[in-house]
């Protein structure tokens, strides 16, 4: 768990949800796990981030956000869930109402962090 309300990633994704749970999804990773990322998209070698492994960056933090957006209406809840934003930076202040549980993740591509910081919404409270 981690109580720090900062990214500790050079390069995070967030998500905001609200409805049956509310809060912040992050996805954090190094700039050379970014680059390798965007080199697979690309199909191409990256060797630095530019416009377009950032619109790669971006492209995945949709398709990210689509399939969790999926994946809770299947399951029955009701989120909804904001466009994605892409952080660049270590200790960028990302405001969380709970602690975040923190799921690192060893990939091809290099470590990834996903910090989830998620309660139970409003609407969840009510009918529960």
């Amino acid at each position: 768990m981690r109580t720090s309300n900062s990214t500790t990633q050079q390069l995070t994704i967030v998500m905001k949800v609200s409805g049956d749970a509310e809060g912040v999804v992050l996805y954090g990773m190094s700039l050379v796990a970014a680059q390798r990322i965007a080199s697979t998209m690309l199909e191409r070698p990256i060797s630095e981030m530019d416009d377009a492994a950032w619109e790669a960056i971006n492209e995945l933090a949709k398709t990210i956000n689509e399939n969790a957006t999926g994946l809770l209406s299947e399951a029955g809840h009701t989120c909804e869930i904001s466009p994605a934003e892409v952080i660049r930076g270590v200790n960028v202040a990302v405001p969380t109402e709970v602690p975040a549980l923190v799921v690192p993740i060893s990939t091809r591509f290099g470590r990834l962090e996903i910090d989830i910081a998620l309660s139970m919404g409003d609407q969840a409270r009510k009918a529960a």
